[in-house]
């Protein structure tokens, strides 16, 4: 499906990407979830996709629920000091954050962060979500393209993560 352009698609495919990603963690085995990624940098296992995907599903809310009601002082949606070209400091710093987290807190916080992501979603008028510039805390953008980034796209991006680490470990001969 391409990129949703209104809001019963972003919901469809957010939900549609988001019990993908969950289908395929469970095809890997228990004892390799925690196995790390050889390829990656920044996101060195399971568990740190899955708190990068929380982590910015939070931003996503804190951008919204603070900013709907604002007439003026708006929050931008990376916080001080990131910004858009800034911000892979700031998944590093993510990624510090969360080391003591384990695998299945991630995937409690990730469920809770796309259910709350889901509400809100549909909380917003379909009218609105897409026109770009309608709220001045967006910018240039609507603020459905900031929702599609933090769930359905952020999914598929979650997914190529692990196929590539599942290739990967077929490669070697690991189940």
């Amino acid at each position: 499906m391409p990129r949703p352009t209104n809001k019963s698609d972003l919901l469809t495919l957010s939900q549609s990407n988001y019990k993908s990603l969950l289908t395929l963690i469970e095809q890997i085995p228990l004892e390799q979830q925690s196995a790390p990624f050889e390829y990656n940098e920044r996101d060195k296992t399971l568990r740190d996709v899955l708190v990068h995907l929380y982590e910015w599903q939070m931003l996503l809310l804190h951008f919204v629920r603070t900013n709907l009601n604002k007439t003026s002082d708006f929050v931008p949606f990376l916080p001080a000091p990131y910004n858009f070209k800034t911000y892979p400091a700031m998944n590093r710093e993510i990624w510090q954050k969360h080391q003591s987290t384990t695998l299945e807190n991630a995937k409690a916080m990730l469920n809770s962060s796309h259910a709350q992501c889901m509400e809100l979603i549909e909380s917003l008028p379909p009218q609105e979500l897409f026109i770009k510039k309608h709220y001045k805390w967006c910018g240039n953008t609507s603020l459905g393209s900031y929702c599609v980034s933090a769930t359905s796209s952020h999914y598929d991006w979650a997914s190529k993560c692990i196929k590539k680490r599942m290739r990967q470990y077929k490669a070697k001969g690991d189940k």
